[in-house]
């Protein structure tokens, strides 16, 4: 049975290491719940979980007042409970009962409460939108209320989000964009995906940037709590890039982690492949590999066999 260390909402003005790293717990608690419950097959569908992120998480959110938003990506859970509300409610959703946050139609990636101000997507960069649209209402309605955005460096190269730092600065939102940059878009390193660097990039929007390192709670905290003061009191967007891991590789099931972290597990899985296409009985070789591209090439999209191929040898 899962036991959750219960803390109190804690929007202080001053660091607290033994709050931040008791949140930081009970996010990786539920995290390995929701990933039990998956793994026994009660949860349908992917699972994007947030290991990793913690101190991302927690070092922003622990700023968040009442009135304040939150918009989330696809790796939500943990910004949720982090925001206070309670883990029941998010294991009933992602279980698909009726009494789930969402009435159990949300899913893992749409996840919301209009009580906390909260709400996430599975479409890639949609924080962005989201987080204007919220830090839009709380300028005109909640002085002094912001808005937090979290997202993955990945989503930095999609248009919806690119235009959201703008529209950010031009209409100076009270809103904090919070780039969690593990190095990994899906399956591919971002550096090889994006050009020149993420910071240049938001500096050249107008925005205030900071860069630190996001597996430091404290270090994060204190990054967030100067820029949360300067955008509160009407300086404008900020955006602060926390460099973090991906602990569960991109969803649940990924075998990437577990080749990288043990390569020896790559022969395990592909020498049985390898020892039957290579093996003298049977059809000819020729007509084996015809017959293995004809294959693919009927069953995946244009330009995406050869990744196909590997995945489901795998």
């Amino acid at each position: 049975m899962l036991r959750l260390l219960v803390l109190p909402g804690l929007r202080r003005s001053h660091l607290s290491p033994f709050s931040l790293y008791g949140m930081m717990f009970k996010l990786r608690r539920v995290e390995e719940r929701i990933k039990s419950l998956w793994e026994g097959g009660l949860i349908s569908g992917e699972m994007h979980l947030g290991t990793g992120e913690e101190a991302v998480i927690v070092g922003v959110v622990d700023h968040l007042r009442d009135g304040d938003a939150l918009a989330l990506d696809h790796r939500s859970t943990p910004p949720l409970t982090a925001r206070g509300i309670d883990p029941v409610l998010i294991f009933k959703e992602l279980l698909g009962k009726a009494d789930g946050l969402c009435a159990g139609q949300g899913g893992h990636m749409h996840l919301m409460s209009a009580d906390h101000l909260v709400a996430s997507s599975g479409i890639v960069g949609s924080a962005g939108p989201m987080a204007a649209g919220f830090a839009l209402a709380g300028q005109l309605l909640r002085p002094r209320s912001i808005t937090a955005a979290f997202f993955g460096e990945g989503a930095l190269n999609q248009g919806m989000l690119l235009e959201s730092l703008n529209l950010a600065v031009v209409w100076k939102l009270p809103l904090l964009f919070v780039c969690k940059d593990n190095r990994w878009a899906i399956t591919s390193p971002s550096q090889e995906l994006t050009g020149g660097s993420i910071l240049d990039r938001a500096l050249g929007f107008g925005l205030s940037c900071r860069d630190v390192d996001g597996l430091d709670a404290e270090a994060t905290w204190r990054a967030a709590a100067e820029e949360i003061q300067r955008i509160r009191n009407g300086g404008g967007p900020g955006f602060i890039r926390a460099r973090c891991s991906r602990l569960d590789g991109h969803f649940l099931g990924d075998p990437a982690p577990v080749l990288l972290r043990n390569p020896s597990e790559i022969a395990k899985r592909a020498g049985p492949l390898m020892r039957a296409s290579l093996s003298v009985r049977g059809t000819g070789m020729r007509q084996r590999l015809n017959r293995s591209t004809a294959s693919v090439s009927t069953s995946c999209p244009s330009g995406s066999a050869g990744t196909l191929t590997i995945s489901a040898s795998m």
